[in-house]
């Protein structure tokens, strides 16, 4: 496995319907580097936002879907998305704000 760096591990927020609502229970959902684990998830997100503390983290692969171009067919690249849930006290995150 690669070394990564915490600020290497998260990758962008997700932005969905179904995410926006997680954020009112403080669940928040990030694409994450494929190789990156739970544990590095936490450190991540904790040193990258000031005041956050978390609790838990969900994570899911996802496979490439298959894409066809005339004749040609191929794959796009796999993903791996983290749920991080906030405790209670912890602060929000502030990229999220105004969304």
């Amino acid at each position: 496995m690669a070394n990564i760096q915490y600020y290497d591990v998260i990758l962008k927020p997700v932005i969905t319907e179904k995410s926006m609502g997680l954020m009112a229970d403080k669940k928040y959902t990030f694409l994450v580097h494929p190789e990156a684990n739970k544990t590095q998830i936490k450190e991540a997100v904790e040193k990258m936002f000031a005041g956050t503390k978390v609790k838990s983290v969900n994570t899911m692969n996802q496979d490439g879907k298959t894409k066809r171009r005339g004749m040609t067919y191929g794959k796009t690249a796999k993903t791996k998305k983290a749920i991080v849930a906030l405790t209670e006290e912890s602060a929000e995150i502030e990229i999220f704000q105004g969304l």
